[in-house]
């Protein structure tokens, strides 16, 4: 009898749900020669209780996808060292805990602890208001929380397939609604792949417009690391064509974007955007962080035709406050809506049309794979020198 290679782990519309699932390579030995693993399970107690994991192994990489948590990748280890960070937020929070209009607009990062959090989909940026059209048609002003719904609400549908064409890989698959009556109707459905044999993953991303009216979206893949990989000497590499502090406090870490430092208690965040360079052929374009002795590193993959902005994210401040830096590539940049919109960065769907992202997350213990990414970097690099802005350009930030 043939085995089945797709597994229904959540299923709103049929009523299915499975408390508990587990499938391992030992259950199909002519998968693959690399072991591989997948479990799901329900955590229970404080801000967790509630909250679905799918943990995947495969040889040594180990990955936790949150479907509680619009999909986001909750945690993840590369032969046994974390990859992720230790935010102060004990998690992963369940959504029934966050009030994302708390502190004016910042109640989200009550449950930001993901290694990558998808921000949007309606808008992804600083909390803003925007002036949108009630249910009887009528203009009001309305508040826009940081970093919008999509992170706080959990996949309807959720199921594990296993495929052997192109490759063989365990595929995560999920569909995530943002909808609500008389407003916005977006619809998330990915699908994290993993193929077996390489420490990668690679996230499928559909954003579809449900409604029968012109709908916008923004998305940005908030990617964040702590130790071991962020220390005093780690640095980011990107085949930069221009980059600018976000604001007025970010312009006196110009001189040091490109490292981190040790952890500095009280220290402010600083934020930096910017475009980057693509192979003319195929418009990808990449990015990575590696450590100070540079024998670990993860890389992003991504076209900019889909993702065409980049933000670094650093907050190096105490262990116990979040160490951290976040490589964040995205449709636009995390401004409020409104000035995004008004610089002509905001997507905008017809009825029915969806905006495709394939994002790929490579990680690595070798140094020799680390050197081999330098190379594939700086070779993008020489098509142009860096553009480095002290100022604070009136088209990619509001100062």
């Amino acid at each position: 009898m043939t085995q089945p290679n797709s597994f229904v782990l959540t299923d709103t519309t049929q009523s299915t749900y499975v408390d508990t699932f587990q499938l391992t390579s030992n259950d199909r030995p002519g998968l693959s020669s690399t072991p591989w693993s997948i479990r799901k399970r329900r955590l229970h107690g404080g801000l967790s209780d509630g909250v679905d994991l799918v943990d995947v192994s495969v040889g040594s990489l180990e990955v936790s996808i949150c479907p509680t948590r619009g999909m986001g990748i909750w945690r993840g280890k590369l032969a046994g060292e974390p990859l992720g960070w230790n935010s102060p937020v004990q998690g992963p929070v369940h959504p029934a805990f966050i009030q994302r209009d708390e502190l004016g607009g910042i109640g989200w990062l009550a449950g930001f602890d993901e290694w990558i959090v998808r921000c949007g989909l309606n808008n992804n940026g600083a909390p803003a208001t925007d002036r949108l059209l009630d249910n009887t048609g009528a203009e009001q002003t309305m508040s826009l929380p940081l970093h919008g719904r999509i992170a706080n609400i959990p996949a309807h549908h959720v199921r594990i397939e296993l495929r052997t064409e192109p490759a063989p890989s365990i595929n995560v698959i999920g569909v995530v609604d943002e909808a609500m009556l008389f407003f916005p109707q977006l619809r998330l459905e990915t699908r994290i792949e993993f193929p077996l044999g390489a420490p990668k993953f690679v996230i499928h991303d559909r954003v579809t417009n449900l409604r029968s009216q012109p709908a916008e979206i923004e998305l940005l893949y908030h990617t964040n690391f702590g130790t071991p990989l962020l220390e005093e000497g780690s640095r980011f590499l990107a085949p930069i064509e221009r980059l600018a502090p976000i604001n007025a406090h970010s312009q006196k870490g110009l001189d040091r974007w490109k490292e981190d430092p040790a952890p500095i208690p009280g220290v402010i965040e600083e934020c930096f955007v910017m475009k980057l360079l693509a192979d003319p052929n195929d418009r990808r374009s990449l990015a990575m962080l590696h450590n100070r002795s540079r024998d670990k590193a993860c890389l992003l993959r991504f076209s900019l035709d889909q993702l065409p902005w980049f933000t670094l994210w650093k907050n190096p401040a105490a262990l116990s406050d979040g160490y951290v830096t976040g490589l964040e590539p995205g449709t636009d940049l995390p401004n409020a809506k409104p000035f995004e919109r008004a610089s002509g960065r905001v997507v905008k769907l017809a009825p029915g049309a969806h905006y495709d992202i394939d994002l790929s997350v490579e990680v690595t213990d070798n140094a020799r794979q680390v050197a081999d990414w330098e190379k594939e970097i700086s070779l993008k690099q020489s098509i142009s020198p860096p553009k480095i802005e002290t100022g604070l350009p009136a088209d990619l930030t509001p100062g």
